[in-house]
């Protein structure tokens, strides 16, 4: 099973919002994204849109219709109820649900489900009645997992920035990697679809996919970006597709 990559634009509508202007358009990068082989475009909207306007969404899924018909749009974010309109008016197929507050500057943590588990479970079921699959963003970590099965959720998305931080030392790594590869495997047990995402990079995706062979999707905005200031986006997707291979 091959494991798809999503290619997350918030850095690139983070640039393009620093000056007035229309460039660069996330569009025309996602574009390149997915004519490299990416699977889909992850966009986090926030708030006071600071990365995504509201109105790239609507772009992103008229590119997506017109040109790119296979391809997926995974919508994250914190279930208010104008994200819930977002999600709904643009048709997202994924809906990744994270904690995040207004003001985070990028989401650092999973739900503690034992916690939220009535908040989700009406939201979970609204965007299952309107045919999206449901992701929820987790910490690596066995609690709560369980419920994530009994609120109908499809996929569970493991945050790796712990991971994505302590990389290159090897001690710390291997903790990182070893909770990693509990939660996941006892996600996989429940019958749920395993994802990660946050601060990964082609240096330490190999690693990660040797403990977790059987992940459906990495979501990668940051480092993929990054790289590609260095190599053209169209280059860097092909990059991350091979480390991906491991």
């Amino acid at each position: 099973m091959s494991i798809k990559l999503s290619v997350n634009l918030n850095a690139v509508a983070f640039l393009r919002n620093r000056r007035d202007f229309s460039w660069p358009d996330p569009v025309d990068l996602g574009r390149i994204a997915l004519h490299a082989g990416a699977a889909g475009i992850t966009v986090h909207p926030r708030p006071d849109e600071r990365h995504i306007r509201f109105s790239d969404i609507g772009d992103i899924r008229a590119m997506l219709d017109d040109e790119f018909p296979t391809s997926e749009l995974n919508i994250e974010g914190y279930p208010t109820k104008h994200f819930m309109a977002l999600v709904e008016n643009n048709r997202a197929d994924q809906v990744t649900l994270v904690p995040d507050k207004p003001d985070q500057s990028t989401s650092d943590h999973g739900w503690n489900f034992e916690e939220a588990a009535d908040f989700l479970q009406p939201i979970v079921s609204c965007l299952k009645k309107n045919m999206m699959r449901v992701s929820l963003f987790a910490n690596p970590d066995l609690r709560g997992l369980g419920i994530i099965q009994t609120l109908g959720a499809d996929r569970v998305e493991f945050y790796t920035g712990s991971y994505g931080r302590v990389w290159n030392d090897e001690d710390k790594k291997l903790l990182e990697l070893k909770k990693l590869e509990k939660a996941a495997e006892h996600a996989f047990s429940l019958g749920l679809a395993v994802s990660a995402g946050h601060d990964l990079t082609i240096d330490c995706l190999p690693s990660l996919i040797k403990r977790i062979p059987y992940l459906a999707e990495v979501s990668i905005g940051h480092g993929l970006i990054a790289d590609a200031l260095k190599y053209g986006i169209g280059i860097s997707v092909q990059r991350f597709l091979n480390a991906l291979v491991g």
